[in-house]
């Protein structure tokens, strides 16, 4: 049994933009790429019926982003925490060397 073909995302929108364009047949573009016509035509009504999402966001995306965009913030500042101790620490390990000795592993 042969395996199916994955394409992507930005392989199928580059071919359906070419069909869309009419500058070649839908049956010329798929003969020249080994894709049944049958599954180039499903992908540009696919793609015609998603192309109002590429204008508008929905509540839930927008949710989505926002929630992003502050994990984003709290991990930056966790960073910046991580950081600060990190910098404590070392110090105080060499503060510890200096007042009790080489050997000493606080």
């Amino acid at each position: 049994m042969q395996k199916r073909k994955a394409y992507t995302p930005e392989y199928k929108a580059k071919l359906v933009i070419e069909v869309l364009r009419e500058e070649k047949t839908l049956s010329e573009i798929a003969s020249r790429e080994g894709i049944n016509p049958k599954q180039l035509g499903n992908w540009r009504s696919e793609f015609i019926e998603n192309a109002a999402r590429a204008f508008s966001r929905s509540k839930d995306e927008k949710a989505a982003a926002q929630q992003v965009e502050e994990l984003k913030a709290r991990e930056k500042e966790y960073q910046a925490k991580v950081g600060q101790l990190t910098l404590e620490v070392d110090f105080l390990k060499e503060a510890g060397k200096k007042m009790f000795g080489p050997g000493w592993k606080g």
